[in-house]
């Protein structure tokens, strides 16, 4: 396995550099398939086996489950560095991850549901997702009303409706769905197994994160009972914690990809810099001034994007009581992170020039890859509005 960068001044124990190990090596292997996957649009079906053997799936698992219990912190130490290998890879397992470490934290399902999912991944690799994203309601943070819809029937619910941007779909062996519920203005969540009535559209054909598997995925009359309901008509489920808990810290892992994809755009424009000696120049290019300058820019936005977000992610982790303040902050690491990592990107090209174009390069996917999280939440807008707001509600 792959020995961690312990010149990384994030590494800070022996766990946290066995963590960094793991997914530097997945990272490596990734990196071999990543352009074949893009070019295709496929599914990394080999990269979550490797996934599943490494353990990577069960590292927010809770420990009496069978999972390493990891943090937030460590999540976004993983999640970076699987990104320097393949970002859509990195962007698909977080949702899965991100998911089991929020549920952990709020204990919003009722446990014995949370214990089975938890113990299914931990025993054959099952993955899961939240799947909540419809084309006619845009965002789902917006609020948007579904047009999924949930009937009420002996001993359960018959679902039907269409999820888009379903992440992982292709693997998904079990996945919650938000639903309207029919003659009420509620909005349901449902616990779904993978089985009648779940079809996959192959509807995913995007021009980063190509290898994602977000497809959409069609309910016809599905099935759910009434112990697989996680939130219907009735206000409260018994064994559900009615205290909200925050648990927004979770979504790191969105920005902690798309600094792992910007990473390794700077190193392959680094290595490119330090060889690459045209006939015209006695030296590499990496010695001219003009050059140098752009690797600083990179090295400022690297520095300082990486700073911010593991100083976000280790506050979360170490300051539970304020969790709920830390909204904007949380919102101000992502936007901090993905803007950051396009200039690195475009830095990055840059430095290489014309060549960086080339598809026999990774530059022009990590090019790519790197602009969907301008579409990941929280969006741009909402983050400076929220901080606008909160300025000028200072007294």
């Amino acid at each position: 396995m792959a020995q961690a960068d312990q010149r990384d001044p994030f590494l800070r124990n022996k766990r946290e550099e066995e963590i960094a190990s793991r997914a530097d090596w997945l990272g490596e292997r990734f990196a071999k398939r990543a352009a074949k996957h893009d070019l295709e649009g496929s599914f990394p079906f080999e990269n979550f086996e490797d996934l599943k053997q490494s353990g990577y799936l069960k590292l927010t698992i809770p420990k009496v489950y069978g999972g390493e219990e990891g943090s937030v912190y460590e999540m976004v130490l993983s999640q970076e560095r699987l990104a320097r290998g393949d970002g859509s890879t990195a962007l698909a397992v977080g949702w899965h991850i991100g998911l089991l470490l929020q549920l952990r934290l709020t204990r919003a399902w009722p446990e014995k549901l949370f214990a089975d999912m938890c113990q299914e991944t931990v025993a054959s690799g099952a993955v899961a997702n939240e799947l909540i994203s419809e084309i006619a309601t845009g965002s789902p943070s917006r609020g948007g009303r579904p047009e999924t819809t949930a009937k009420r029937v002996a001993g359960g619910w018959r679902i039907n409706g269409r999820k888009s941007y379903s992440t992982l779909s292709p693997i998904l062996a079990f996945f919650t769905v938000s639903a309207a519920i029919e003659d009420s203005d509620n909005v349901g969540l449902f616990f779904v197994r993978q089985g009648n009535g779940v079809r996959i559209e192959e509807t995913w054909n995007s021009l980063g994160m190509r290898a994602t598997g977000s497809h959409d995925v069609v309910l016809e009359d599905v099935f759910v009972p009434d112990e697989d309901t996680i939130r219907g008509l009735e206000p409260t489920i018994v064994g559900v914690s009615s205290a909200p808990v925050s648990a927004e810290g979770t979504l790191l892992h969105i920005p902690a990809c798309y600094l792992g994809i910007a990473r390794a755009a700077r190193d392959f424009a680094l290595d490119f810099a330090r060889k690459h000696k045209p006939n015209s120049l006695q030296t590499p290019i990496a010695e001219l001034p003009h050059i140098k300058r752009q690797i600083g820019l990179m090295e400022a936005e690297l520095l300082t994007a990486r700073s911010y977000l593991f100083h976000t992610a280790d506050r979360w982790d170490q300051d539970p009581d304020n969790r709920a303040h830390m909204k904007h902050e949380l919102g101000l690491a992502k936007y901090t992170a993905t803007n950051a990592a396009i200039r690195i990107v475009d830095q990055a090209m840059r430095i290489v020039g014309a060549l960086s174009l080339s598809r026999s390069l990774p530059l022009e996917r990590m090019y790519r890859d790197v602009r969907a999280g301008l579409h990941n939440p929280p969006m741009d807008d909402v983050v400076l509005l929220n901080l606008a707001n909160q300025a000028i509600g200072e007294s």
